[in-house]
């Protein structure tokens, strides 16, 4: 049986925090905001970077000064960090390191998904203690089946950190995949699942999210899913260039609000190269989901 965790939060036997736990302290804190570090070619070449290693690493390091004392959470984009090789993964590594020193929890958007000691070794790179690309939480795919994900599900539990489960994306594709299955559909059973999963957990988030696009409408009517039952945190992205608002979230999401950590990047990203213009966005964001 996994770890069970204590009713301060603390993780059996290692004395840590939950990541559900920080995360919502974070939430509390700052806002229910989490800034998305994609380094797309475009955005570099609008801020006058070279698509490079140094020119990732001049964005990445600069969003995350701008946004630290604002954002319950960053995410990084991993897959435009793995376009530029070893050179990007190091710069992930770096950007990882720095949030740590910043104390800005990380989600490495990564969407991992394997079977067997596959998987265990995604969880031992993105989960592990002293792994060089640990992250807070990272972004997992169910689709080989939520039980599938079992080696995250429990080291994540055992170091303190969480994970954020695919369960209904606002993608066109998505439906085809997701929605089947009416009254139990795929995206309801994953986040049943996840509600299962979050029993070890107790106090107001569990350590097990879901990944719910921000601009997914009456789905989650449609399909009879109750996230707030989840008890986890919801990563939505889709907020600003995609089309969502603040005012889309509460009303997609009614009571299970509390649980939303909202989520833009273009939308932020493309008022930068400087500080100010991307710290001025970012409050924009926050106050909108703040409700200000």
């Amino acid at each position: 049986m996994p770890e069970q965790v204590s009713a301060a939060g603390q993780v059996s036997g290692t004395g840590r925090e939950s990541f559900g736990s920080r995360l919502g302290a974070a939430m509390a804190a700052r806002g229910p905001l989490c800034v998305g570090i994609d380094p797309h070619p475009a955005l570099l070449k609008s801020w006058g970077l070279d698509d490079d290693a140094a020119g990732l690493r001049s964005f990445s390091l600069t969003v995350l000064e701008a946004v630290a004392s604002l954002a319950a959470a960053v995410k990084p984009q991993v897959a435009l960090f793995e376009r530029h090789g070893s050179a990007g993964m190091a710069v992930l590594e770096e950007l990882l390191a720095a949030a740590r020193d910043e104390s800005v929890l990380t989600i490495a958007d990564a969407k991992r998904g394997d079977i067997g000691s596959t998987m265990a070794a995604y969880a031992d790179a993105w989960l592990r203690d002293g792994s060089p690309l640990a992250a807070d939480s990272v972004t997992l795919s169910p689709y080989l089946g939520f039980e599938s994900l079992r080696p995250a599900l429990d080291l994540a539990a055992e170091t303190g950190r969480g994970v954020f489960v695919l369960a209904l994306t606002s993608n066109p594709e998505g439906p085809s995949v997701q929605h089947v299955g009416g009254a139990e559909s795929v995206a309801r059973r994953i986040a049943s699942a996840a509600a299962a999963e979050n029993t070890r957990y107790p106090g107001a988030l569990g350590s097990v999210g879901l990944v719910v696009g921000a601009t997914v409408g009456s789905a989650l009517a449609d399909l009879g899913m109750d996230l707030a039952a989840v008890r986890g945190p919801i990563l939505a992205p889709g907020l600003g260039a995609q089309g969502a608002t603040p005012a889309d979230l509460r009303a997609t999401f009614g009571t299970a609000y509390p649980q939303v950590l909202g989520t833009s990047s273009r939308d932020i990203l493309a008022a930068g190269p400087g500080l100010g213009g991307l710290r001025e966005a970012a409050l924009r964001t926050l106050d909108g989901l703040r409700g200000e």
